[in-house]
């Protein structure tokens, strides 16, 4: 059952963000990355406001794969957390898809799968220490794997950086280097930069790496600690609405919202919005958390509940039951929210429940 609070989607937006990042990395191959569902806009309506536009698409797992080749994206397809089992194997074979290998236990299956891949990627784990081969382990590999049938039409290699929002973080130097100095005699591709290395201007050097991989950049959300997007010129691509379905008036003393934590301490004029934590808006976001009315930014005020909050309308005086509330997208940058929550925007954007109707801009 859908909501009367709604998400709108920008296909304009994804496009030009795309455009941004292609500005930063200049000849750079694009992987843009839609898993978690296109970061919650929709991984088939990503995938399709992207073909032609992108060089290829990155997936977390070969379900998600699946799920593009079932829509008819014909275009590359790289599956980063790569296959698992036999049957995995057998499906990115016969799907054109390019697995990510990056654990001993892949290796072993992996040995006993004969079918040809357009592309075999392999993980280094330069510092990060979540998935990836060690990278004095990477010329072993390449010897292990140069004949072996998956890697026939090419072998490849990628790595994660855990700091690269943060520019001065010296990991960000020393993982590059770690990877640069593992790789530096092998054939094959590189990828490397995420959306934080990207819009750094860290992915316009280094000739070696070929790929990036953009991914929260893409939906208008910056990728820099303390930023905003539109500091990157980046669009917003998802922007949520909600009606304002009551306007009230409290005294002085009035408590609102479970646990009466906020108190008014004037005479205020107050509404109720129809989104709340089971739409996807952050619980845990406190009094004074920005939303726009009219253009104009007011505050929550009191918790969130399961389907509404409520604000204070001091801001927006002429605000009437039935008009549009925007609780974060175009004019209001989702990280805003995210930082009074106590959250990132990716997960914002993620947790945008089935409940809330889809528009398009």
């Amino acid at each position: 059952m859908r909501r009367a609070a709604a998400m709108r989607r920008s296909v304009g937006a994804l496009r030009h963000n795309l455009a941004r990042a292609r500005a930063f990395a200049p000849g750079r191959k694009v992987w843009a990355v839609i898993k978690a569902d296109g970061y919650g806009h929709g991984m088939e309506w990503a995938a399709a406001a992207l073909t032609g536009y992108a060089d290829g698409f990155s997936v977390s797992c070969v379900d998600e794969a699946l799920a593009l080749r079932t829509a008819g994206v014909a275009a590359p397809v790289l599956v980063l957390q790569g296959a698992r089992t036999a049957a995995e194997w057998d499906l990115c074979s016969r799907h054109g898809l390019q697995p990510v290998l990056h654990d001993e236990a892949q290796l072993a299956v992996l040995a006993g799968f004969r079918g040809e891949l357009p592309g075999l990627w392999i993980k280094l784990d330069t510092g990060m220490h979540r998935l990836g081969f060690a990278p004095i382990k990477a010329q072993i590999l390449f010897q292990q794997l140069r004949d072996h049938p998956a890697a026939r039409r090419g072998l490849h290699w990628l790595t994660h950086l855990a700091c690269a929002d943060q520019i001065a973080h010296p990991q960000n130097a020393e993982q590059l280097d770690r990877f640069g100095h593992a790789v530096a005699e092998l054939p094959g591709q590189r990828s490397v930069a995420n959306s934080a290395l990207v819009v750094s201007g860290g992915a316009a050097g280094g000739a070696s790496a070929e790929w990036i991989r953009p991914g929260i950049m893409l939906y208008g959300p910056s990728p820099m600690a303390g930023e905003v997007g539109p500091a990157r010129e980046l669009r917003p691509v998802m922007t949520v609405t909600a009606p304002l379905i009551a306007v009230k008036a409290l005294e002085p003393g009035a408590c609102v919202g479970y646990g009466a934590t906020w108190t008014a301490d004037r005479c205020t004029r107050a509404g109720v919005v129809a989104i709340g934590y089971a739409d996807g808006y952050p619980r845990h976001a406190p009094t004074g958390t920005p939303v726009l009315v009219h253009g104009r930014e007011c505050p929550v005020i009191g918790r969130v509940s399961m389907d509404m909050l409520e604000i204070d309308l001091t801001g927006a005086p002429d605000a009437v039951v039935g008009d549009t509330v925007t609780l974060w997208g175009e004019g209001l940058p989702v990280e805003r929210i995210a930082e009074a929550a106590g959250t990132i925007s990716y997960e914002l954007l993620t947790r945008v429940a089935g409940r809330l109707r889809v528009t398009e801009a």
